[in-house]
């Protein structure tokens, strides 16, 4: 049987969950809301329904805990990626009670972005993990109402890539592991960080000139097999190289294709990211403010304009859907001026450069108007 009692101003409710009492806070001064608190607590103790903890209570710590624990568990997402964007998060939202959290602090958090000159698809990312908390709340009954917040506008995407020139003077600028590691991404438009930087040398079989992605590995859980060009070939099979050279000396196995080569105590993890290195070659090369990602567009736009079915293409570079494919394919004013030299040459009447060689050919042209 429950009980009422005061602690203070406050009613306390007590009742028994599987013989064993339990005592919690109806968060109110009136006895008769109290009362209504304490038989929703006994009716679901009866029914053997789980008891939910008071939503009032739960706070953005914990939220973010529950759902980085879920990501960990289901090898869903990326957990040095969510732990980039979920500081930002922390900073704001830190101590407060997740159903406090609605449309007017996700503003208030977008505002105090933008002033940080962040961009609105970084910010929209970050409100995402945001709205993965609280569903994830929602769902473990941690939250009654789940709030449905707005983002801001995407914008155009970015429309940064190499042409083959600039890609050259940066990769020349690199170590030589990064050289064969951007290489990948030029050529198949993988992700540097969970894709490139991820594989693993049973990954690559340069036999059967193949370079595969696990399922699970990739952002949309779908395994890759591509087939290696013949200098991707060569670069890989010298990767391969240093890697059995570091295990000697290290004396242990390696199981990485992309490790950190160095002798210290460090040698032979996983590399880590190479921000810093990429930026000063960049600057070196003279294209500072180029990106990473940058290659991704660029392997659409190279093999589309070399005419690879984009079914093909889609499953080479990991698009899973034609939308996103679309805001990779870029066409930059080299594509342009080639579309106007292949229309002068197949389009009838169209007059080419050194096709009129004389005012008497001129007067022989039809004046429109006149």
């Amino acid at each position: 049987m429950g009980q009422l009692y005061q602690r203070g101003r406050i009613w306390w409710v007590k009742y028994y969950v599987n013989g064993r009492p339990v005592r919690e806070s109806a968060g109110t001064e009136k006895e008769k809301e109290a009362g209504r608190f304490l038989k929703t607590r006994e009716g679901a103790a009866a029914k053997g329904e789980p008891v939910k903890p008071r939503t009032d209570r739960v706070r953005y710590e914990e939220a973010e805990a529950n759902l980085r624990q879920h990501y960990e568990a289901t090898k869903a997402r990326d957990l040095a990626e969510y732990d980039r964007r979920v500081a930002h998060l922390t900073r704001v939202f830190s101590g407060r009670r997740i159903a406090d959290i609605g449309q007017v602090e996700a503003d208030a958090y977008v505002l105090r972005r933008q002033e940080q000159g962040v961009a609105g698809a970084t910010i929209r990312r970050e409100l995402g993990t945001l709205t993965k908390m609280l569903r994830l709340a929602y769902k473990n009954g941690k939250l009654l109402r789940l709030p449905l917040l707005d983002k801001p506008k995407e914008g155009p995407p970015r429309e940064g890539f190499f042409e083959r020139a600039p890609y050259e003077a940066v990769r020349r600028r690199l170590a030589v592991d990064l050289q064969a590691a951007v290489t990948i991404a030029y050529t198949f438009g993988w992700r540097m960080q969970s894709e490139v930087l991820a594989l693993e040398r049973r990954q690559l079989d340069l036999e059967a000139g193949t370079l595969r992605l696990d399922p699970g590995q990739t952002k949309n859980d779908e395994g890759r097999v591509v087939y290696l060009t013949p200098e991707l070939k060569t670069l890989l099979g010298a990767q391969v190289a240093r890697v059995e050279a570091l295990q000697r000396r290290l004396g242990r196995i390696v199981p990485f294709l992309f490790p950190r080569l160095g002798k210290g105590l460090r040698g032979g993890q996983r590399r880590g990211d190479f921000r810093k290195a990429w930026a000063s070659a960049c600057r070196a090369a003279g294209v500072p403010g180029m990106h990473r990602h940058d290659f991704r567009r660029t392997a659409v736009r190279n093999m589309v304009n070399l005419g690879v079915p984009e079914r093909v293409a889609m499953k080479v570079t990991g698009h899973k859907t034609r939308a996103v494919f679309d805001r990779y394919h870029i066409v930059s004013p080299a594509d342009l001026q080639e579309a106007t030299r292949k229309l002068a040459g197949t389009i009838p009447g169209t007059i080419t450069p050194g096709a009129v060689k004389s005012s008497a050919q001129v007067s022989d042209i039809p004046q429109i108007g006149g």
